[in-house]
């Protein structure tokens, strides 16, 4: 039998508010003891001491392009890069060759992660065929096949009756609705942020109310149908202050931010550097503090990284031809550390919280928890120890990262999946 004894952590499991040092034992893929002074003749003793002891974090956003583009990322890959950020499971997005919207890619991509990836792998379905915004794709099939909600992702749907029939469906199967929230008439031919650095710049700009007209829209379709809506990487300050008003009415509505998005802004974008083109484009200074400030209140619950991995030959050209996306899964708890923690804006408790307990409820995932009995997934990292992102260095197919040579102060150590370790930091 498989035991693994973690020693002389810093345990937080917000569900069940233990925040203290204490051993966790796991055997046979499940947590079997949480306390003090544990012991099991014959199994592995990792010693944490002055590290934090986590539920596994989840990432709810995520790109591994598998099948179709596996010149960028597979399965496999951004499984790994995944374990080396310190995440035990992720939810990836439809937008695959073919689209994820049918139950036969669902099992390819399911049966794919079973032999590949060495963390759990969620699929998310297309709300549309083709993610075309025309057609409901086979939705109830997907679900029977293992999907765990429905999304169109990078090409949000235009049309607003086929959106309300998606809401309707996908509540008569209880799985949430997450939408890329843009309307692409606004937004046609931008390449970041519209404002005054676009202008300096002679770019194309996005403007914030291509998101925000999106996002009131979806909140009355919300409203109307009763199902769990979840705005993907929110971006702009009237975006969040609409999500908090419908979850101050009551309504099941959620939604998640970027590392990106709470670490950066427009004009600390390196002028023409296509690893700084994203969707949603990096905001300006109020933007980015209204998302922080979401953070802190609690409208926004859950941060995602959204890795888009792209391959060199496709990202290294011209700033208005490249593809939108950057890798995030490898930096994501360094930017929460540096950019919530370490400032005071939130507790350690709290960024736990956002990553395990909170996705895990907005997905309806058995995850999120150490309690005895559950799956052994954990998260195991450091809030001091000093490190430097090499893109040189990744897991992940693809190199496309603004924070290339970014020094941190705190990140992933160790990970966990089913009792295991998946993955640890070089220096252990």
């Amino acid at each position: 039998m498989a035991k693994l004894l973690i020693k002389n952590g810093r345990i937080i499991d917000p569900t069940s508010n233990w925040d203290q040092v204490a051993d966790l034992m796991m055997e046979d893929g499940l947590i079997t003891g949480l306390g003090e002074n544990l012991t099991s003749p014959g199994a592995e003793i990792f010693d944490a001491g002055g590290m934090i002891v986590a539920p596994g974090f989840l990432d709810i956003h995520v790109h591994l392009r598998e099948p179709g583009f596996e010149h960028a990322e597979t399965i496999e890959s951004g499984g790994k890069a995944a374990a080396a950020g310190g995440f035990t499971s992720v939810c990836c997005m439809p937008n695959t060759s073919p689209v994820n919207d049918n139950a036969t890619v669902t099992s390819y991509i399911i049966e794919r992660a079973k032999r590949q990836a060495v963390v759990n792998v969620y699929p998310i379905g297309a709300i549309t065929k083709g993610s075309m915004g025309e057609e409901l794709a086979n939705i109830g099939s997907m679900v029977q096949a293992g999907v765990v909600a429905i999304s169109d992702d990078g090409k949000p749907v235009m049309n607003s009756r086929i959106m309300r029939r998606a809401m309707e469906t996908a509540k008569s199967f209880g799985i949430p609705v997450i939408d890329h929230c843009e309307d692409l008439n606004l937004s046609a031919g931008g390449d970041m942020h519209e404002g005054l650095v676009s202008t300096k710049l002679g770019l194309r700009g996005i403007p914030s109310c291509s998101e925000d007209v999106m996002v009131a829209r979806d909140l009355l379709l919300a409203e109307l149908t009763g199902v769990r809506y979840h705005v993907a990487h929110i971006s702009t300050e009237r975006s969040v202050k609409m999500v908090a008003y419908a979850k101050m009415k009551g309504m099941a509505v959620s939604c998640e931010a970027t590392p990106h998005h709470f670490a950066l802004t427009d004009d600390q974008m390196a002028a023409y550097d296509s690893n700084y083109k994203m969707k949603p484009p990096l905001r300006s200074c109020g933007d980015m503090e209204a998302v922080i400030d979401g953070i802190v209140d609690g409208v926004v619950e859950v941060l995602a990284t959204d890795h888009a991995p792209h391959a060199g030959s496709e990202k290294m050209q011209e700033f208005e031809r490249c593809p939108f996306g950057i890798t995030g899964l490898e930096t994501a708890i360094g930017l929460t550390l540096e950019r919530l923690v370490h400032p005071g804006k939130i507790t350690l408790k709290h960024m736990v919280e956002l990553y395990t307990m909170h996705p895990a409820r907005v997905m309806s995932l058995p995850k999120g928890n150490l309690a005895v009995g559950s799956s052994a997934d954990v998260t195991i990292f450091s809030t001091t120890h000093e490190w430097t992102y090499d893109v040189n260095q990744t897991y992940s197919k693809s190199k496309n990262s603004p924070f290339h040579g970014h020094d941190f102060k705190g990140g992933p150590v160790a990970t966990v999946v089913g009792g295991k370790f998946v993955w640890k930091f070089a220096g252990l």
